[in-house]
């Protein structure tokens, strides 16, 4: 240990009140941070994994156009060719396949138009959610073709309950006219009102002879071992299409893409979160600027002392930069292990956020909350932390160069 770093870590407990209470205003901040930034973080994250589990997977592989115009026509004709190349993709969890169209449906009071959405039951419950929000009847069987799961809005807007029957009306992918009698088996609750509103659900092998789909679908339903996954999980898709000559006429969407309003939803919170925490830091390096200020103007006669045999001002330069680099360090430190510490224990208990049950449902979120320690989250707000205030204590070190040494003993 140098010289000067010894003597600064000296001099920062000169006064000690002072000290502790700069010290304590960094850890407290870096705490803060640590905290939000996990907290904001893990909540984007249940967010996503919750609304990607209800309804779209973290990815999907569809005809390219698909995305923007979901016409009955534009399908993967060869379903088995592309579970072929997904069973060699590292980081895949579970797919399954979908197909879907717009139709009428009809019960003996009301029609509406819907989403019909043809499941492999089997496949379908390792993806989404779907059968654990079964709130009445029971999740379709692997032989289930023409039963149906509805939402729970729409089963009230048709006056329909279990084992009542519904006639959907649509369009063919060969432009006939594709009409069914489906039996209601189970009726579910995602929380998401539209999607509760407009969607059914009935066996893929039904909605495909009713469609007259033969063997095609409309998409593939992946979901990635985590969501860090998914970038590297979609460039291996793509790369393997590629190689198998499947890639003129597939694209693979991910949750980004295909929901770009939570996305979008995601980036505007952590825009008020940024500026907040920017209030914050500035707080933090005004109360160091003022530390190092009032330091400087303290301690004028005993620099001129220095100045006067021989001390260079670079040299007192260093020794001063030390104190705050020594301060900072200590703050940040122990703001990193406490809002650490905090973090692990909400992580694994949750946060119950009393009174917002029903905002949240409507986003498929659940009422308690999980903060997610990370890397980044542990790191970033710190670092920005240390660089504020070591900035902050630029402008009274500067001072020190412009003391003159006779000038600087007579004052204090």
């Amino acid at each position: 240990m140098s010289i000067e770093l010894k003597m600064a870590w000296r001099n920062i407990w000169r006064n000690p009140r002072r000290t502790l209470l700069t010290i304590a205003a960094i850890a407290f901040a870096s705490m803060i941070l640590v905290f939000m930034l996990s907290f904001q973080l893990g909540c984007y994250e249940t967010m996503i994994n919750t609304s990607v589990k209800i309804s779209t997977g973290h990815l999907q592989v569809q005809a390219k156009g698909y995305l923007d115009d979901k016409k009955i026509r534009l399908v993967i004709k060869d379903p088995d060719q592309v579970a072929k190349v997904l069973d060699t993709v590292k980081g895949i969890d579970a797919y399954t396949f979908r197909a879907s169209g717009f139709s009428l449906v009809s019960s003996n009071k009301r029609t509406y138009g819907v989403v019909v959405i043809g499941i492999d039951p089997i496949k379908e419950a390792r993806v989404s959610t779907i059968k654990s929000l079964i709130r009445k009847g029971n999740y379709l069987k692997k032989d289930d073709e023409y039963t149906a799961l509805i939402g729970e809005h729409l089963s009230n807007n048709l006056k329909v309950d279990i084992n009542d029957e519904l006639i959907i009306l649509g369009q063919g992918r060969d432009g006939s006219i594709a009409a069914a009698v489906l039996t209601i088996k189970g009726i579910f609750d995602s929380g998401i009102d539209e999607f509760d509103r407009n969607v059914i659900m009935m066996g893929l092998k039904g909605f495909q002879e009713t469609f007259s789909m033969g063997k095609s679908v409309h998409e593939t339903i992946i979901t990635a071992d985590s969501l860090g996954d998914v970038a590297r999980v979609k460039q291996e898709i793509k790369a393997c299409f590629a190689n198998a000559r499947e890639d003129g006429y597939l694209a693979v969407p991910d949750w980004m893409e295909i929901m770009p309003g939570l996305l979008q939803g995601i980036q505007m919170d952590l825009v008020s979160g940024i500026i907040m925490y920017i209030i914050l830091i500035i707080v933090v390096a005004f109360s160091i600027f003022n530390t190092f200020l009032m330091a400087v103007f303290e301690r004028t006669r005993e620099f001129g002392v220095m100045m006067a045999i021989g001390t260079s001002p670079l040299r007192m330069t260093k020794l001063v930069m030390f104190e705050s680099i020594c301060m900072t360090t200590v703050g940040i430190v122990l703001g990193i292990i406490v809002g650490s510490l905090v973090t692990l224990y909400f992580q694994n208990k949750g946060i119950y956020i009393a009174g917002t049950e029903d905002i949240l449902k409507q986003y498929g979120i659940p009422d308690r909350l999980y903060p997610r320690l990370s890397l980044i989250s542990a790191s970033a707000g710190p670092l920005i932390v240390f660089m504020i205030t070591f900035v902050s204590s630029v402008f009274p070190v500067l001072k020190l160069r412009k003391l003159k040494p006779v000038e600087a003993m007579t004052k204090g």
